[in-house]
């Protein structure tokens, strides 16, 4: 038997056999929920061989564009002649692909900007040509199927993301859209229905993590437009949501972890970020292979790792790394995040809200959770020394000592106290403001996630929550030399892009990271859409 289709047997069997124990967990009450149906394959457990070579000989310059290829037959078939033709001295790779894979273009590639527009009006006609319609099953494709429309970030992001879909709608919101913001929400609660769980994104190879569970503040965004039923209606998914987060948690003693969940000195249990493969990224299989040759730790550790981060949406940053400059000193799955845990205090007060309607007791419990949770992040997340929350190595027991942007999570989600607030706003006027908006770190490493470069999750975060907390200068400074930075490159080019320099020094465009800056760009249109929505005097 080809070895390939041995790998494939193998893949598919193990996949299996997760299902039937997350299945067997559930029945018993443990905190897990299966699948409705089995995993679909990866494009690595398809193709094998093909796969690993595509990526390695380097036929397409980025990692991710073999993986969102569409086989034009059946992936099997394609396996057998790959092994009968690839022995052939006139053997051409390349050319091999391209007869048997249908290669899509960057998304919104061809889009024109109206000289002189309005970024308003920009925006608003952008929506339609970043939304794509509902997706139907396909054995040839990497895509997820989703019976509903939905926005797709731009550039090589050509599917529904997870956490970048929460700021698409915060857009959605400000421009009126608000059918397409319920839309994606039953998309989201398909997802989790049919896997278990949100994936990072809607693709094969995205479903071994997820990515900052956003899910609840989706909901949030759309009661307030459809009313508190809403949460009934999406509750069984919140729960769902928080079973794929929580599971495993009652099974671990203090000082232990499992999957996403960690059990602190005290009892308390906290999140982490994890991935349930230790492979490379198949949509970054080349620059994985390549970090962890260079390393002489264990190949899987360093591919967990790099996998965990990917889940925390942060892909790459010194806030990840022991020493802080390097990504082959990364140790995601040793850190408890702040962002993480303030995002699923927000999904115990939201599962709360959704059983008000049914169930007392069930109200009251998570209610508790939450009121736990926040005393836990108080205790270990609060750094009294920076006066900032920072995140915490559960394993040799401190705090971070670096500020970054996740600092502000918590007052965005409404778990700091007062006191915590002015400290969190006092930290990160000092640490992370610049010229045109916050830094994500303070350090320099060439990591798209770390100084010079800013992201506008991260200033909408910050923002609302310093306004929550009644920070209204330092949120109102953020705002306007955003926008002003925002207003200024979409001006010299007539793009918004992914992320932008912050630094005053900085050309605008921002740079850094695995792959070539990306224009679109969701989550940009839709944070400064909002912010122009609320301060329209900035647009000129």
């Amino acid at each position: 038997m080809n070895e390939n289709f041995r790998r494939i047997r193998r893949a598919t069997a193990v996949r299996f056999l997760q299902i039937v124990v997350l299945a067997a967990f559930a029945a018993i009450g443990g905190c897990a929920t299966a699948p409705t149906q089995k995993l679909p394959a990866t494009p690595a457990e398809l193709y094998g061989d093909l796969f690993r070579d595509v990526q390695m000989q380097r036929v397409f310059p980025d990692s991710k564009t073999f993986v969102d290829a569409v086989a034009r037959r059946d992936p099997a078939s394609i396996v057998a002649t790959y092994a009968h033709e690839r022995t052939a001295a006139s053997f051409d790779l390349k050319a091999f692909v391209a007869r048997e894979f249908t290669v899509t273009a960057p998304a919104a590639s061809d889009y024109h900007t109206t000289p002189g527009q309005d970024v308003r009006q920009h925006i608003d006609q952008l929506w339609p040509v970043l939304t794509r319609a509902p997706v139907g099953e396909s054995a040839f494709s990497s895509k997820l199927p989703l019976p509903h429309r939905y926005v797709v970030p731009g550039g090589r992001f050509n599917e529904m993301y997870y956490w970048d879909s929460y700021f698409t709608m915060v857009g959605l919101q400000a421009s009126g859209q608000h059918q397409l913001l319920r839309e994606m929400c039953d998309n989201f609660a398909f997802l989790i229905e049919r896997y278990g769980h949100i994936p990072n994104g809607t693709r094969t190879y995205y479903l071994s993590r997820s990515q900052p569970p956003f899910f609840a503040a989706m909901i949030e965004l759309l009661a307030a437009h459809e009313g508190p039923g809403t949460y009934a209606r999406y509750r069984d998914a919140l729960q769902k949501e928080y079973y794929f987060w929580m599971e495993g948690a009652e099974g671990i003693s203090a000082g232990q972890a499992h999957r996403r969940v960690v059990r602190l000195p005290d009892g308390n249990v906290l999140n982490r970020y994890w991935d349930d493969s230790a492979t490379p990224r198949e949509e970054s299989y080349r620059e994985d292979v390549d970090t962890a040759s260079k390393l002489s730790r264990p190949k899987e550790e360093t591919y967990r790792n790099l996998r965990a981060a990917a889940e925390s949406g942060w892909d790459f940053s010194s806030r990840w790394f022991a020493d802080g400059r390097t990504l082959g000193t990364i140790r995601t799955v040793e850190l408890v995040p702040v962002d993480l845990n303030s995002l699923l205090y927000q999904l115990e007060l939201t599962l709360s809200r959704a059983y008000e309607d049914i169930s007392a007791e069930k109200t009251s419990e998570f209610r508790k959770l939450a009121a736990t949770r926040r005393a836990a992040v108080h205790r270990y997340l609060w750094n009294e020394k920076l006066q900032s929350f920072t995140d915490y190595l559960w394993r040799e027991g401190r705090a971070v000592d670096e500020v970054t942007a996740a600092a502000a999570s918590p007052l965005f989600f409404g778990l700091a106290n007062d006191e915590q607030a002015v400290g969190v706003a006092n930290a990160v006027r000092t640490n992370l403001l610049k010229a045109h908006g916050l830094v994500s770190t303070p350090i320099d490493t060439g990591e798209q996630w770390d100084a010079p470069n800013g992201w506008a999750p991260l200033q909408w975060i910050a923002i609302e929550g310093l306004r929550r907390y009644r920070q209204t200068e330092l949120a109102d400074t953020i705002a306007q030399r955003w926008v002003k930075q925002n207003l200024a490159v979409f001006r010299a080019t007539g793009k918004l892009v992914e992320k932008y320099d912050v630094t005053a020094a900085g050309a605008g465009a921002a740079g850094g990271g695995e792959y070539p800056l990306q224009d679109g760009f969701g989550w940009t249109n839709a944070v400064l859409r909002a912010l122009l929505l609320r301060h329209p005097q900035l647009a000129q």
